[in-house]
């Protein structure tokens, strides 16, 4: 018997009887039912996955929503199924251009950081931090991947590294979700909450860098309406996240066999926009 299949099975969860949703890198998410409900059990093979667990249970903690836990083991979480859920709703590609939507998603990320903040400085210190791969080692292997060491944006970096170093270092630290998609969206059925779940990559950051990945996927009136509601950010954030979030992205897009689509827009900043946006934030 498997460990997937011995973690149902203490759910109280006849594997047969499962409808595996996913099963990717380790992952697997299964609907069954339990007591005559529908769940979900998801099941963690990697110990560094394992993390997810304790995220909600951190999450829970500080009083930041979350869809319902109905039970844990060291390596799977049951969980409520929003899809035969009479409260929530699973998140939709339409979503993404609601503004009373993406309201209601702002008061989320709102107490995240903000509860988060105290958490971190505090207890924060072992926690996954994407800001970590800003590294004169990473700038390298980046140029020499992406092919484009002659570009300004290497020469800058390498010579500044030490100056936007100390201003990453000396930006406030909170939780950060860092993984925003309507697939991780669920909505309240009567349009007041929204909320995000799947919390394998919260993390430590600064509170822009969530701000800039939600509004990044967000139509035009949804974004303006995700920043109105969630209030006042620090500029001086946006700046250092101009110059680090391409560098984050390349890092990791670098990783992959084949470079993906999504990095591309970073990948062109190299030899377009960088420059300028690092040479903004060393005047700041």
């Amino acid at each position: 018997m498997t460990d997937c299949e011995n973690a149902m099975r203490a759910f109280g969860i006849d594997p047969a009887s499962a409808q595996i949703l996913t099963q990717k890198a380790g992952i697997t998410v299964a609907r069954a039912t339990v007591d005559g409900k529908s769940v979900i059990c998801k099941h963690f093979a990697s110990h560094e996955d394992r993390r997810e667990i304790e995220n909600y249970r951190l999450l829970a903690d500080l009083g930041v929503p979350t869809i319902r836990v109905l039970g844990t083991r060291a390596d799977a979480l049951l969980l409520e199924d929003i899809a035969e859920s009479s409260v929530w709703r699973m998140g939709e590609e339409s979503d993404m251009d609601d503004p009373a939507v993406a309201a209601a998603l702002a008061a989320w990320y709102r107490a995240l950081h903000r509860k988060g903040a105290a958490y971190v400085k505090t207890a924060g210190a072992g926690l996954y931090d994407e800001s970590d791969c800003f590294t004169r080692e990473n700038l390298t292997a980046i140029a020499a991947k992406t092919a484009t060491q002659d570009a300004d944006t290497w020469q800058l970096l390498t010579e500044h590294f030490d100056a936007i170093a100390r201003k990453l270092r000396q930006t406030p630290r909170t939780l950060t979700y860092n993984d925003f998609y309507h697939t991780n969206l669920v909505v309240s059925r009567d349009g007041e909450r929204a909320m995000m779940f799947d919390y394998n990559l919260l993390g430590k950051g600064y509170a822009y860098a969530d701000l800039r990945n939600v509004t990044s996927s967000l139509a035009p009136r949804a974004a303006a309406a995700f920043l109105a509601a969630y209030g006042a950010f620090d500029p001086a954030e946006a700046a250092l996240d101009d110059v680090v979030s391409p560098i984050v992205t390349l890092h990791y897009a670098c990783r992959r066999e084949h470079f993906p689509n999504w990095a591309r827009s970073s990948l062109e900043s190299v030899r377009t926009d960088l420059p300028a946006k690092i040479r903004a934030l060393l005047a700041r």
